[in-house]
């Protein structure tokens, strides 16, 4: 069925077409970069779902993950029992049908750290978990840890920065835990009192409610959907923008969160700390409504995980792996529908992460020449390397209208190069050899160029 549902949408009005320059017209204006593992990149694609206990049976949530190519869930112990139907075992199956690895939470209002640590024990001893999570938007879900209230409607945040505290010590402390990272809160920006959650580690002299030297995390957490009471229609460059680690970042995103907190304007890091502050997505998406059709949805979901890893997010998770049935107000998010039926954003990323494929290591990227002058505003790229050598360059458009034409110098002549249309298919769309530079036209989502080294 699914196969089926790839092919009803594999006719595009606008396929990149390669036009091969002349030797004679292949200005030497390639440059040396330093790919990234396409196992880094496929690694950072997750995804937030459902289980059981909302309705959703596991062996349904299995083909999903399955068909989309995801590499880790966020999940946690909200809705987690001894008699289920989510169970610990729950989480060890699914790890054990697809690979993923979790994210592991306290989630909305969760405050039970012993908990989270002893059932975090038994997914790292199964190699399913991939790091631990504060809590969920504790501006919308407040908190009450060790009989104090926090978060919420509550006006102080005391409680929250306690229990975050006592959550990454509790992890660190532990002999088995203590090499998975910890993610801090989402949206602490919304602090209604200097608690200081703006900073991995609060530095001297921050002059917040907790004492300098107090740990937090070890990445920023954010949830920078691309739609915002800021940023409310479709424009272009929605998800670069989305991911943009400056102020001028108009929707919920980093430097609101751990720059100058956009709630009361509490100072944290500086732009310079903030460039390369270790930090990750665990929600972010589209939800298909008005000017959003399906396929500005599928479109931007796939740009969305590339603009994010391009611009510093180790891990990023999409809300939602399909539709929930069992709340209001969430509807038409999934990639999946409520009746399991892929969206275009299931069927494009299934299209992409299976061009990309890669089970093997990489023990160090290589370098190759390749160069895009000119390049518009509106074309971004990532150079990957396949453990099998290849590169993977990855070019693509987010503009709402219209087109952009490049040319793409190599310094090299490879052996050939493959063109992949992910919106199309998982085929290649066109075969070169002999190439030196390619010109691509380029509109709203990504082409793959696979470039093999070496002469024929």
């Amino acid at each position: 069925m699914w196969r089926e549902a790839v092919l009803a949408v594999a006719v595009r009005a606008c396929l990149a077409l390669a036009v091969v320059l002349p030797l004679s017209l292949r200005p030497s204006l390639a440059a040396p970069r330093t790919a990234v593992a396409t196992t880094d990149f496929l690694d950072s694609i997750g995804v937030v779902t459902t289980f059981p206990d909302r309705g959703q049976p596991l062996a349904r949530t299995v083909e999903m993950v399955r068909y989309c190519g995801f590499r880790w869930v966020r999940a946690g112990i909200e809705g987690v029992s001894d008699d289920g139907p989510t169970t610990m075992q729950t989480f060890l199956d699914l790890h054990r049908e697809t690979g993923v690895r979790l994210a592991w939470g306290l989630v909305s209002g969760g405050t039970d750290v012993t908990k989270l640590v002893d059932t975090g024990r038994v997914l790292a001893r199964a190699g399913a978990l991939l790091a631990f999570e504060g809590n969920n938007e504790p501006n919308n879900w407040g908190v009450t840890y060790q009989g104090e209230t926090g978060g919420g409607r509550a006006p102080s945040w005391m409680a929250v920065a306690r229990l975050q505290r006592d959550l990454y010590q509790a992890v660190k402390s532990d002999p088995v835990l203590a090499r998975y990272p910890v993610w801090s809160i989402s949206e602490p920006g919304a602090q209604r009192d200097d608690v200081g959650l703006q900073y991995l580690a609060i530095p001297p002299g921050a002059q917040t409610l907790m004492p300098d030297g107090t740990k937090y995390a070890d990445a920023a957490n954010v949830h920078n959907y691309i739609y915002h009471p800021h940023s409310r229609y479709p424009a272009d460059n929605k998800t670069w923008d989305a991911a943009d680690p400056t102020a001028a970042s108009r929707v919920d995103g980093l430097f609101g969160n751990f720059g100058i907190t956009w709630a009361r304007r509490f100072r944290g890091y500086t732009q310079q700390q903030l460039d390369t502050l270790p930090r990750v997505t665990t929600e972010t998406g589209a939800r298909i409504e008005g000017p959003v059709t399906e396929e500005l949805q599928g479109l931007h979901l796939v740009n969305m995980y590339l603009a994010q890893f391009r611009r510093g997010y180790a891990y990023t998770s999409v809300y939602l792996l399909r539709d929930r049935t069992d709340e209001d107000g969430n509807q038409t998010f999934g990639f999946f529908k409520s009746d399991y039926s892929p969206r275009r954003a299931a069927i494009y990323l299934h299209n992409l992460t299976t061009v990309l494929a890669d089970d093997g290591t990489l023990a160090k990227p290589g370098e190759f020449d390749v160069t895009i002058p000119d390049q518009p505003r509106t074309v971004h790229d990532l150079l990957l390397q396949h453990s099998d050598g290849t590169f993977q360059l990855i070019v693509w458009g987010e503009r709402l209208r219209g087109q952009d034409r490049v040319t793409i110098h190599l310094g090299v002549t490879p052996a050939s190069v493959r063109l992949y249309d992910p919106t199309i298919g998982v085929d290649p769309v066109q075969t070169l050899s002999n190439t030196g530079a390619l010109e691509l036209t380029l509109s709203d989502h990504p082409i793959v160029i696979a470039i093999s080294p070496g002469r024929p």
